[in-house]
């Protein structure tokens, strides 16, 4: 197979950050070169209908790939959702790429993923960074922020309850709404001069658990006080009765993970891509906050 052809695929298309992007590179005209390739070609049925090319594809499905991946130059590989296989589905979609001829790899990644990181999706971004400076071809690489989405039924929860319980310590973070995340992943695709580029995604504005207790309290219309929690008491807490449910399990040790990264400083970026590529500020959490209509 070859990929002389001039094609932009977005793999994991049918996600909501894919989806997102999907959209906004159809806004620009890129329809006629746009791939679309997803585990579930009717989730993106009707932007295909806008004029773009929807294929099946799937990670776990490495020959799928090849023809999902031909006649395109580049390619947005976003992060798969299974973290404990998806660093060798990503090796597997590297190798699909470049056996088609495909040129660029832009993948979307995490904040500081090199070791001792301990957020639980950091290997696996890592991993896979590796993979790509270790591939004959040409990349960039989005380290994207927390999503500001992320923060509403946090925020929610601690306006109800009056208390942000959290395990974060004094870390902090640049929330960045999925929206902006979109919109560099389209630039990026789209541009030229990104190649070999670790771009770290964030918002404009680093919060601390007490500057999220303080924004969550003007939102809900009362106090929202702190409470800190060692990881330990943190991931009980999350767990609440489901102590016996591996997922309650799993899910809680995901999310202490997190608040450990923040403390330890992993998450504490703050840059300028968003505006420098979409030459537009990025949205505020409390802009993403109030959009959603939950907070008076």
């Amino acid at each position: 197979m070859s990929g002389n052809g001039s094609g932009l695929v977005v793999a994991g298309a049918s996600g909501k950050l894919g989806r997102r992007t999907a959209e906004l590179l159809l806004e620009t005209g890129a329809a006629p070169e746009l791939i679309l390739v997803t585990r579930s070609p009717a989730a993106v049925a009707d932007l295909g209908e806008r004029g773009c090319d929807v294929r099946f594809g799937d990670y776990n499905e490495p020959d799928s790939l090849l023809d999902a991946f031909s006649g395109a130059q580049r390619i947005l590989l976003i992060s798969a959702s299974d973290i404990d296989i998806r660093a060798e589905q990503h090796r597997a979609a590297i190798r699909a790429a470049a056996s088609v001829g495909i040129r660029h790899i832009v993948y979307t990644s995490g904040l500081s993923p090199e070791p001792p990181n301990p957020a639980v999706i950091a290997p696996s971004h890592y991993a896979t960074e590796r993979a790509l400076v270790e591939s004959e071809l040409s990349w960039t690489v989005l380290r994207d922020s927390l999503y500001s989405e992320y923060q509403v039924p946090e925020a929610a929860q601690a306006i109800a309850s009056g208390t942000l319980t959290h395990n974060r310590g004094d870390g902090q973070v640049a929330y960045v709404s999925r929206e902006d995340c979109a919109a560099v992943a389209a630039a990026v695709l789209t541009g030229s001069g990104h190649e070999g580029c670790v771009y770290d995604v964030t918002g404009s504005e680093l919060f601390t658990a007490r500057d999220l207790a303080a924004l969550y309290g003007e939102l809900g219309g009362r106090a929202v006080e702190v409470e800190e929690l060692d990881d330990g008491a943190f991931v009980e807490l999350l767990q609440g009765g489901a102590q016996d449910d591996d997922h309650a399990r799993y899910g809680a040790h995901l999310v202490a993970s997190f608040g450990r990264s923040i403390r330890q400083g992993y998450m504490a970026s703050r840059s300028d891509v968003v505006e420098r590529l979409t030459r537009r500020p990025p949205r505020t959490l409390r802009a993403v906050l109030e959009a959603t209509g939950r907070f008076a």
